[in-house]
């Protein structure tokens, strides 16, 4: 596992228009289902949210990375909470070694701790909070066209990711890649995030143009893999199937792997940030899929086998 595999820029990701949304449902929805079920990644264009709070949402960002290590350190990661700070410590096992990054979770009632002083960053906290909302929002949308069509009510999805409750566990998480140094480009076996499937329902990324790497694998074989380069776009949102709707969806809808590949010469080699969004159920919901290929199994435990997976240590 972990190999290169071959490049097919002539893969095109399907680029989906929320635009007219309650007018165009029908149509939204027969584009989504065919996304999903054929590829497990789309990208949302005129979905609603202002260019300028997701330019705002990345400067939040870089300034919480810019934070002393010092301060950071004293929100750990808890990752039975998947909330707080984690610095170079996921270990993909498609690879064996550990992501070139460092990363924040927010999970809104598991923060007890772990957001930082206000003295630190003033006004970090409100602003998260709003993007993270703002973000469900779009979520629940897309979510809500697959809920029709696996025969669920339209708001199925919504109650199953309630955020009044106390066991709501969607997480907004921002990631800062590292910057490679000039003699490290190239190198073999570096990577900013191995190969990997989200464990969630739905995953929202923003990214930021001119800052590539992402990279969709149309299949669920890592030995023959063929990965397809998913352009940063600054007004898009790239969205992907995780393994809990693929699961609840009987595996109608697709989880496929993906990666962020290192730069390679002549490429952007500064540091990438990004912010993925991942909607997934409420701690105390049962997931039980229509047609009953699996047993019911309760969310926060398919969660704890999800992030034991993608948080392995190193390979022996």
């Amino acid at each position: 596992m972990g190999q290169l595999g071959t490049e097919r820029a002539d893969a095109a990701i399907p680029k989906i228009s929320l635009h007219d949304f309650e007018a165009r449902r029908a149509e939204i929805t027969d584009e989504l289902w065919a996304a999903a079920t054929q590829v497990g990644f789309f990208q949302l264009v005129d979905h609603g949210l202002p260019q300028d709070l997701i330019d705002e949402a990345f400067a939040w960002s870089a300034k919480f990375f810019d934070l002393p290590r010092g301060v950071k350190e004293q929100l750990p990661l808890r990752k039975t909470d998947n909330a707080g700070w984690e610095f170079s410590s996921q270990v993909r096992p498609s690879v064996g070694v550990p992501d070139q990054k460092e990363s924040y979770q927010i999970t809104r009632p598991r923060m007890d701790g772990l957001w930082p002083d206000e003295t630190d960053l003033p006004g970090f906290r409100a602003f998260m909070d709003g993007f993270e909302t703002r973000c469900w929002e779009v979520a629940m949308r897309v979510l809500s066209c697959f809920a029709e069509r696996l025969g669920f009510d339209r708001d199925f999805f919504s109650a199953a990711h309630d955020p009044a409750s106390s066991e709501y566990q969607s997480t907004l998480r921002l990631i800062h890649y590292y910057a490679l140094p000039e003699e490290a480009v190239g190198t073999p076996g570096l990577w900013r995030a191995g190969a990997h499937t989200d464990f969630d329902c739905l995953t929202l990324l923003f990214q930021r143009e001119g800052q590539g790497g992402l990279q969709v694998c149309p299949g669920r074989d890592l030995e023959a893999p063929e990965w397809t380069p998913v352009p940063p776009s600054d007004d898009a949102i790239t969205c992907n199937i995780g393994d809990m709707l693929m699961r609840w969806s009987d595996d109608q809808l697709l989880s496929n792997f993906h990666r962020v590949r290192a730069p390679q010469p002549g490429e952007y080699a500064g540091a990438r940030y990004s912010i993925p969004f991942f909607a997934q159920a409420n701690r105390d919901v049962t997931i039980t899929t229509p047609q009953g290929k699996y047993e019911p199994i309760n969310a926060l435990d398919y969660l704890k086998q999800r992030i034991a997976a993608n948080y392995a240590g190193p390979r022996m």
